[in-house]
């Protein structure tokens, strides 16, 4: 599996990286994240992502794997306590968010801990990042980083005092191409890419009720990429590589709850990047297609 440095961090990671909401969020159980992960390490695999807000999450991770702590690249967020409709942005909360996540993953340090989804607003305080930083000082933290998208990030970007950038890109995820990545390579930001195949909305035949993936939904449906009639293989290896092709990019966390999904999307890269006609074709028809409508990324 190929790997590339994450910006200023000197982290060599995995241009995959292994995204772990869906496990919280779909309820998988533990034997099977068991297997998901000891498959995906001996793979290869060497970023993991998570956040405190991922209900059962962090817990799992720290069952399967902390026994193989020094394998892998640990990432966690902070700044919502419990689930990700309780906001808790101020000093001690943001402490006591680290402290949780420590415990649950059975580990003393995480390599990089993201602010999620922290508004504007929020930043210009300077709480947060004054909390970050001394957690940072501390050693419990190695790098600090932001977790978001639009104004927000651009944002954060401009402040110069994250070093990763995790933010939404893919087919159906384009704004942060223009508004956050030239910033970010410029000032040699690690750039994370969430939701890198937008959620595989291609698997549903029609409008699904799950609210997390029914607006990528309904940008694939008036987005109208030709090659949307293709299998669904050849659809997720031309999202996949699409995302992987974005100057800047440097991991693409990619979640799931299915054993041996991780090495197949890792099999999806093997043709390397898309050609720059192919690039330019989608670009252009999202640029066509998106202009006017508010199509941020999703938390």
């Amino acid at each position: 599996m190929e790997k590339r440095i994450l910006g200023k961090t000197g982290m060599e990671v995995s241009v995959l990286g292994f995204g772990a909401a869906e496990i919280g969020y779909e309820g998988a159980d533990q034997a099977t994240v068991d297997r998901l992960m000891q498959e995906a390490l001996d793979a290869g695999l060497n970023s993991v992502d998570t956040a405190e807000c991922y209900l059962t999450s962090e817990e799992m991770l720290g069952q399967s794997v902390s026994h193989r702590r020094s394998e892998f690249f640990l990432f966690t967020k902070c700044g919502h306590e419990g689930t990700f409709y309780n906001p808790a942005w101020s000093k001690p909360e943001i402490k006591g968010s680290l402290e949780r996540s420590l415990r649950r993953l059975k580990t003393d340090y995480v390599d990089l801990l993201q602010l999620h989804s922290c508004s504007k607003e929020v930043l210009e305080k300077g709480e947060v990042v004054e909390a970050l930083l001394e957690l940072k000082q501390s050693g419990k933290v190695r790098f600090i980083g932001y977790s978001g998208d639009g104004a927000d990030a651009r944002y954060a970007v401009e402040m110069n005092v994250f070093e990763t950038l995790q933010t939404s890109l893919s087919i159906f995820d384009q704004e942060c191409i223009d508004l956050t990545l030239p910033l970010a390579r410029e000032k040699g930001m690690g750039v994370i890419a969430k939701r890198p195949i937008g959620n595989a909305v291609w698997r549903f035949p029609s409008r699904p009720d799950n609210s997390y993936v029914v607006e990528y939904w309904e940008r694939m449906r008036a987005l109208g990429y030709d090659f949307l009639d293709g299998s669904s293989e050849s659809i997720g290896a031309r999202a996949l590589r699409f995302t992987y092709s974005v100057p800047g990019v440097h991991t693409m966390i990619v979640g799931t709850k299915v054993p041996g999904r991780w090495r197949s999307n890792a099999l999806l890269l093997e043709k390397g990047p898309l050609s720059q006609p192919e690039m330019n074709a989608i670009r252009e028809q999202w640029l066509q297609v998106s202009k006017g409508k508010n199509w941020v990324g999703q938390v």
